[in-house]
């Protein structure tokens, strides 16, 4: 009886997809938020195909877009200011809804990674 009911169980959740339109979240203009060390960093940015610039703490930040697939981006800062921002940052696009995307990132080639979400204004 426990084998068919681990069966049944394991058939739905093989059966779960995470749906992920990243397409959507290609270009626009964005609300970031993200939390580190439980204190909550937040951004505003624009996003074309190729370009993202984005304004924190009064900071603008440019940075060049190589995206990998649909929901994978490299970003590579335009005009770095110190070593930490000549590192390139990967970002994946989790799950996606009609306004928002979760998305992890990481420097590339670094496995501790940051989860946010991002919510689409325009």
């Amino acid at each position: 009886m426990r084998f068919l009911f681990l069966a049944v169980l394991l058939s739905f959740v093989s059966c779960y997809e995470t749906t992920r339109n990243c397409k959507d979240y290609k270009t626009g203009e964005f609300y970031s938020e993200v939390v580190i060390n439980d204190e909550l960093f937040t951004s505003k940015f624009k996003r074309t195909e190729g370009l993202q610039v984005e304004v924190y703490n009064n900071t603008v930040d440019s940075s060049k877009l190589r995206w990998i697939n649909d929901c994978e981006v490299v970003f590579k800062t335009i005009k770095p200011k110190n070593m930490a921002e000549q590192k390139d940052i990967h970002l994946k696009i989790l799950t996606t809804t009609d306004s928002s995307y979760t998305f992890e990132y990481s420097y590339v080639g670094e496995t501790k990674k940051q989860k946010g979400i991002a919510y689409k204004i325009k």
